[in-house]
């Protein structure tokens, strides 16, 4: 059973930055493809971004609300996932969670094997 813990989340200011992770354990992720979804109150989960399992030629993914401001990566030594969120909105407050595909490609839809515990971001405007 792989263990999901994320960090990195807090307070910012709107037009700020933040850098998430997603540190993982109980099993190496370098095979799987890895994503990050979000969910603000009231509303549905929102998918965020998704990376391929091959961390030199890997593929990213985004979702329509964050393309440009944000960059999913990963380092497959550190067996961590990382969010780096720029241009941060007020709409972007929400919990992010981190996720790990059941394999190595992503595509829309694949079910995800594992969910971390989430991390809050706010947004202050």
């Amino acid at each position: 059973q792989v263990q999901l813990v994320e960090s990195g989340g807090g307070l910012v200011q709107a037009g700020g930055s933040l850098r998430l992770s997603c540190a993982a354990s109980g099993r190496t992720i370098s095979s799987y493809a890895m994503g990050w979804f979000r969910q603000a109150p009231g509303k549905e989960r929102e998918f965020v971004a998704a990376i391929s399992a091959n961390a030199i030629r890997a593929i990213t993914y985004y979702g329509d609300s964050v393309k440009g401001r944000f960059a999913i990566s990963r380092d497959n030594a550190k067996n961590t996932l990382y969010l780096q969120m720029n241009s941060l909105k007020s709409e972007d407050t929400a919990v992010y969670y981190c996720v790990l595909y059941t394999g190595g490609s992503y595509y829309y839809g694949r079910p995800v094997d594992s969910w971390g515990q989430g991390t809050q971001v706010t947004v202050s405007s």
